[in-house]
């Protein structure tokens, strides 16, 4: 399935004024860029643009500011000074977003030049996608570049305003994570085995669905393997649980075995008395966790387990981590199943979120075919469904 949108390369840029919606949304500490990933990720569009010669505008969100004005713990200026040590270009930072002061900014934006303004989200109407927004957005460029799939699921006025007034196209980062995320589920390499982890059945239901329809093999870490113990009828002692979604979890396992598609859950399991850093584990086998256990992590039978069958993968899908990966001692599965991902021949997809921390943490990123930027937005698209901020842009 190919990229359904225009793109940068469709659309001449030479001499124009280009807004383009990156994803600057990086972690800061002390007003630094600790992990610069999703700056990197936007710099081969923002290198095409400038070589061909457009003028180009910068904006993003960074955190979650109330939206009544400017907070400066999360001003965007680190992530422009970031942009400018990556690339070596000479990146401007305008300090604001809607006023005056941003105006003059962008109207002195000449071809080759590169501006970022301030945090498209100190305004509260940013997130409602308010047509005045839209409309101060769009007036600062002749064409709107959208670059930020982690952005690209929600309907707000940065990522998908602009489109109404000027035309709209996708950046490189865009295109191949819409084109890699569709195409893995439309006719992966066989086998295809996803792994499923993270707290909650409920965020995942639909990606769970999804993948049933699809993968051979499924394998269920992290907090939601409780919920299908539920399922199977053992007890979970003080385990992270959804009895709401016990049943759901119960028809999931009925389609697999219909469609003959294998779920994976933890044979043996590391469980706590409380949910700390200095926690004592102790291994415990599925069926036997204790009332005043909860369980933290897999269990090391179920690491072996999980590894050979991601051995024989040829296509592999991964969300979520298997454990309470922060604490060292309760990351084991997590470092177990990121290691077998690394190591297995195979077209390996990272989903986005917590697994890219996790993969980050045991320094594997170089060994994993790609890495998705945008946690929410990979599981939408994981799911079928339309990312608003691809819908708008103009048809290829």
């Amino acid at each position: 399935m190919a990229f359904t949108k225009k793109t940068v390369r469709d659309i001449d840029v030479k001499g124009k004024r280009v807004i383009m919606r990156v994803d600057f949304n990086v972690p800061l500490k002390d007003g630094v860029v600790t992990d610069d990933t999703r700056v990197r990720a936007a710099i081969p569009t923002i290198k095409y643009l400038k070589e061909q010669g457009a003028g180009i505008v910068l904006m993003s969100h960074l955190g979650r500011p109330k939206g009544d004005g400017p907070e400066p713990e999360l001003s965007l200026k680190p992530a422009a000074d970031k942009l400018a040590e990556l690339t070596g270009y000479d990146v401007k930072f305008c300090p604001d977003t809607y006023g005056d002061v941003a105006a003059t900014a962008v109207a002195e934006v000449k071809p080759g030049d590169i501006l970022v303004l301030e945090n498209v989200r100190f305004l509260k109407a940013e997130k409602k996608n308010d047509p005045e927004v839209a409309k101060k957005l769009a007036s600062y460029g002749d064409i709107f570049v959208l670059d930020a799939f982690g952005t690209a699921h929600r309907a707000q006025g940065s990522v998908v305003g602009p489109a109404a007034h000027i035309p709209a196209v996708a950046g490189f980062l865009l295109e191949k994570e819409v084109d890699t995320l569709t195409s893995i589920f439309a006719e992966p390499e066989r086998p295809f085995v996803a792994i499923v982890g993270g707290s909650k059945v409920s965020s995942k239901i639909g990606v769970l669905d999804h993948l049933i329809d699809s993968a051979d093999t499924l394998i269920i870490g992290g907090g939601m393997a409780y919920t299908f113990y539920l399922a199977k009828g053992y007890t979970v002692g003080t385990s992270l649980k959804e009895e709401d979604w016990v049943e759901r979890a119960a028809e999931m396992m009925k389609k697999a075995e219909e469609k003959g598609v294998k779920i994976l859950l933890p044979i043996d399991n590391v469980v706590a008395d409380h949910f700390g850093e200095d926690a004592e584990g102790e291994v415990v086998d599925a069926d036997k966790i204790p009332d005043d256990r909860m369980g933290m992590d897999i269990g090391p039978k179920t690491r072996e387990l999980y590894a050979e069958a991601i051995k024989g993968a040829k296509t592999v899908f991964w969300n979520g981590p298997m454990g309470v990966f922060e604490f060292d001692q309760f990351a084991a599965g997590t470092e177990a199943v990121a290691r077998a991902v690394a190591d297995s021949d195979c077209t390996s997809i990272i989903g986005g979120g917590d697994s890219v921390a996790a993969i980050n943490k045991f320094d594997l990123a170089d060994k994993m075919s790609w890495i998705s930027t945008g946690g929410g937005a990979s599981m939408e698209l994981v799911e079928g469904k339309a990312l608003p901020g691809v819908e708008a842009l103009l048809d290829a």
